[in-house]
């Protein structure tokens, strides 16, 4: 039982920690989907719903390019945490895309999507606002610090 109140303690002093690792997970989900999207898995589906919107060929084609390199970059950048605020406001317009689309579908949906897009969203902002903790690459995290030669 002490253990788990030192625990506690410790994660009571260290709220920037526990924010660094929901920024450390949403990363990584985003970068997942941008290689979804990078190797088919969900291009399809993507292209599908750019085509129902009826734009030149062109627009679709530059929209799934930043799409799926702003998933792949930016989730990567928000993994370790290198420009965070940046990766984040990259992400926010595609999510707010992603909330137009999926409006039609209403909350409690089998797929969930509006309710993830908003989640993803949301966090999105945060950490446009917020940026990066301790436990990052702006930061000069000591776990991630890259360290130069002593002259």
């Amino acid at each position: 039982m002490e253990k788990l109140r030192q625990f506690i303690d410790w994660a009571e002093a260290h709220p920037k920690v526990w924010l660094d690792c929901i920024r450390i997970y949403l990363g990584l989900g985003l970068f997942i989907r941008g290689v979804f999207i990078i190797t088919n898995t969900r291009a399809e589906f993507v292209l599908d719903l750019l085509k129902r919107m009826e734009f030149p060929w062109l627009v679709t084609v530059g929209v799934l390019h930043y799409v799926s390199l702003a998933h792949l970059v930016g989730g990567l950048m928000l993994t370790v945490g290198l420009l965070t605020r940046i990766a984040a406001w990259v992400q926010i317009p595609i999510l707010a895309g992603a909330l137009f689309v999926h409006r039609n579908e209403g909350l409690m949906s089998g797929g969930q999507s509006l309710e993830f897009s908003a989640l993803v969203f949301v966090l999105l902002v945060v950490f446009a606002i917020s940026g990066t903790g301790p436990l990052s690459v702006d930061n000069g995290s000591p776990w991630l610090r890259l360290r130069a030669p002593a002259p």
